[in-house]
């Protein structure tokens, strides 16, 4: 019989048919590449939410390295009934990690699918596989002296494009709205079909990677932060690398100055005067990404007091808010936005601008210098030192780019973070017109006290932000059901009428963004 973890069985799925799966996955995958133990489960389960690992523990994890052994995966778990979650690199820390949704469900694994198939210098284009990471990708562009520059999550080194995108992840330069630079993806369907969309399905196109629209209706985006097919490949736009870059800062003392700094921000970016995707990140998110510890202040529970944050302002000359930013092109183009740019937060007197001959390598602004030219690192990684414990949740709220909205948000946020004893570590990322606002949700998850509480908090955060007709745009696996509830029932029933449609035997990650045949009620 195969040797599998018998502590956890996929849901309606019966001991000896399981074993039959892993039978046959082992067949067509090879016993190396399909791993039932505790000790290789362990690293599937490694997440930071608030309940038990045991709640999102897989059955089985499996590696595939090519399209058709993901095609005969789909044929064994249609034939036996078993449901996959398919991750690329598995590193969505404060979104769930590379944990499923569910308890018991089968991990699907594909970082050994890491070719970088194709980049195009000339036309600034990418085709990738699920497993290339975004520091590859810079070691490759950097080997080869091209001419191009990256845009990627932080922390990114070990994340990847493929992955970040289909969740709608965003970055830091000109290119940061990834979805949008997205250009043509291969999926494999729940029936086992390749779907190629845009000009993908064009036999000899040498497009795909340069049209984004084909012809008829556009399905991309159906499969972004879904559970309709598997992606296997994805083309993207890279930016060509300007010939100078120049970031900034503009440090802001008071915790009211957030509306005058998104106003005065807001025509800047849809001028197009400032390209990138801006940060306004607060006190404590700098500190914590700055390498400040909390233990250096107080060891006290609960919120750290204000009177500790301005200490920390005066210690490390870091602001209550922190605006990152930068310009790109000629040296006369950048000369020309800096003196609009510059003129701009001279004229309004609060902000203090800092330039990176000013900076130097100091953190951290060298990370967020680094982020917004395309260069790879993982000092974000230091906000979960700020309390340490383990426990993460980014709560992600849209906001419109106008800065009484901004105020509104941030004050909410810290009320119930410090009803619930936890610290408001915010920042904005700003676009155009929209504000992602990342509230990361900080905990010992060694204390068991302490993670019931970040339950709580970030349960009142989703209901009280929906009273004021906000709702996130991501949310970690512990959520995702309850994050479906705030889009209304019509959304819903399109999602289950096309889920019924594409997968009628619900084994592509059920319950991903709330999508699950098996307990999708209709109101």
């Amino acid at each position: 019989m195969a040797e599998q973890n018998n502590a956890v069985l996929p849901k309606g799925v019966v001991q000896k048919e399981f074993d039959k799966a892993i039978g046959k996955f082992r067949a067509l995958l090879g016993e190396d590449n399909v791993l039932v133990k505790a000790d290789q489960l362990a690293p599937y389960n490694k997440i930071m939410m608030p309940v038990e690992n045991a709640a999102h523990a897989p059955s089985a994890a499996l590696t595939a390295t090519t399209v058709e052994q993901v095609q005969g995966v789909v044929k064994i778990c249609n034939e036996h009934k078993i449901p996959i979650w398919t991750i690329s690199t598995g590193r969505n820390y404060g979104y769930g990690s590379a944990a499923p949704v569910a308890r018991g469900q089968v991990i699907l694994d594909l970082k050994k699918m890491n070719r970088i198939i194709n980049i195009d210098p000339v036309m600034c284009t990418a085709l990738v596989e699920p497993g290339v990471t975004y520091g590859q990708l810079y070691d490759y562009i950097q080997e080869h002296d091209l001419p191009l520059m990256l845009s990627f999550s932080a922390p990114s080194a070990i994340a990847g494009p493929l992955g970040n995108t289909m969740d709608r992840g965003v970055g830091y330069t000109p290119y940061g709205e990834h979805f949008m630079m997205q250009c043509g993806m291969e999926v494999v369907l729940a029936n086992g079909d390749i779907y190629r969309t845009g000009m993908g399905g064009v036999a000899g196109s040498n497009t795909w990677q340069i049209f984004k629209w084909g012809y008829g209706p556009t399905l991309d985006g159906m499969f972004t932060q879904a559970n309709y097919g598997i992606a296997t490949k994805m083309g993207f736009w890279l930016m060509p690398k300007p010939p100078v870059f120049k970031p900034f800062e503009v440090i802001f003392e008071n915790e009211e100055d957030i509306v005058e700094i998104v106003d005065l921000l807001r025509p800047l970016r849809m001028s197009g005067t400032i390209p990138n995707s801006v940060v306004i990140a607060n006190i404590l998110w700098e500190a914590g990404s700055g390498n400040v510890r909390r233990s250096a202040y107080t060891r006290e529970p609960g919120h750290t007091p204000e009177a500790i944050l301005k200490q920390i302002q005066k210690d490390t000359g870091m602001g209550a808010w922190n605006l990152y930013a930068a310009l790109y092109g000629t040296q006369e183009q950048v000369d020309v936005n800096w003196k609009i740019v510059s003129d701009v937060f001279k004229k309004h007197g609060k902000g203090r601008i800092v330039t990176q001959e000013e900076a130097g390598n100091t953190q951290p602004f060298k990370y967020r210098a680094e982020l917004m030219s395309g260069v790879p690192n993982l000092q974000e990684f230091g906000l979960y030192n700020w309390r340490g414990g383990g426990g993460s949740m980014w709560f992600a709220p849209v906001s419109e780019a106008r800065g009484s909205e901004c105020r509104k948000q941030a004050a909410l946020a810290k009320r119930i973070l410090h009803k619930h004893g936890l610290d408001y570590v915010g920042e904005f990322i700003v676009a155009p017109r929209d504000m992602h606002h990342v509230i990361d949700v900080l905990f010992d998850r060694t204390n068991e006290e302490e993670s019931r509480r970040a339950d709580a908090c970030f349960n009142e955060l989703l209901d009280e932000f929906e009273k004021e007709g906000y709702a996130v745009y991501r949310v970690n696996t512990r959520f995702q059901e309850r994050v479906a509830r705030s889009y209304g029932p019509v959304k819903r029933d399109v999602e289950h009428a096309i889920k019924r449609a594409l997968d009628p035997n619900n084994i592509l990650a059920p319950g991903r963004s709330g999508i699950d045949l098996d307990s999708y009620k209709k109101a």
